[in-house]
């Protein structure tokens, strides 16, 4: 596996909970927003300032634009993106407390990952550079959070980049997925707000392109493009950013936070099933 990949297998679930921790819906709420998808929208867009919902669907990348539309510019009249930010940390941090993740692998994480984050490219990743300039709290778990966070966004700006390459679009991407068997696709067009005739017609549209076949599953053609997309994701999540951290320090990072990823996993927290694709075995 490459060693980008091998990152990403740690630090992604441990940015997740805050996505999927209990009460990130009622934290939400707390400070103005309407529910859970405004939330999501509003935590995770956050650092980029008070954008609307077209800067969101653009970076985002796979999500129905009316869905979006329904949560941005709205929550910045009920909050503020810097609440936003302070809330997301605080309900995410303290998730990761909740389940015991280790203090010291976290300091041991945040020595390796915090000059690596601040000093990546930030080409072409506005996430990724938004999220770069919060400034790093002390307390080594938000800390490894904040670094989680900021470092799975340079890796996902570098994917929809990769995409954009291949010619593929945010929901062709989730299709695609679909066809390699790693959603279901009831459970990824209903997550990703698309009608069932915008999901259709981009089916058919890559089947006439030889990427799907009759039956929904990738093609050899497909199955070539999607891997050719992953290794570029992590070709350029490597080059862009993680060489300076090089392969020890990736094998030092994964070793430390490894035993908390997995007590992070066996609490229930991360739905085995879930958008990132990350199934609870790697952990």
């Amino acid at each position: 596996m490459h060693p980008a990949r091998r990152l990403w297998t740690v630090l992604e679930p441990l940015h997740d909970v805050v996505y999927f921790a209990p009460d990130v819906r009622d934290a939400g709420m707390r400070v103005g927003l309407r529910g859970f998808w405004m939330t999501y929208f509003a935590f995770r867009a956050a650092p980029l300032g008070p954008v609307g919902a077209g800067a969101v669907v653009a970076t985002f990348a796979g999500f129905e634009p009316s869905m979006v539309a329904k949560a941005l510019p709205d929550a910045w009249s009920r909050t503020t993106p810097a609440a936003c930010v302070a809330t997301r940390a605080e309900v995410s941090v303290g998730a990761l407390r909740s389940v015991g993740v280790s203090v010291a692998a976290c300091e041991v994480a945040v020595a390796a990952l915090a000059p690596v984050a601040a000093s990546a490219d930030p080409t072409g990743r506005p996430l990724y550079a938004a999220n770069a300039e919060l400034a790093l709290p002390a307390d080594p778990v938000a800390a490894l959070w904040q670094l989680a966070t900021t470092l799975r966004e340079h890796r996902g700006d570098g994917h929809v980049a990769a995409l954009v390459s291949a010619g593929v679009s945010g929901l062709e991407a989730l299709l695609l997925q679909v066809g390699l068997g790693k959603f279901p696709d009831r459970l990824m067009r209903s997550v990703r707000g698309w009608p069932e005739d915008a999901w259709a017609a981009a089916a058919d549209g890559l089947r006439a392109r030889g990427l799907l076949g009759s039956d929904g599953t990738l093609t050899p053609d497909g199955a070539a493009l999607l891997a050719s997309v992953e290794a570029s994701t992590d070709e350029r999540a490597w080059s862009g950013c993680l060489a300076a951290l090089g392969e020890a320090g990736v094998d030092r990072v994964v070793a430390a936070l490894r035993p908390s990823v997995g007590t992070l996993w066996r609490s229930g927290v991360l739905p085995s099933v879930n958008p990132t694709g990350l199934p609870p075995e790697r952990a």
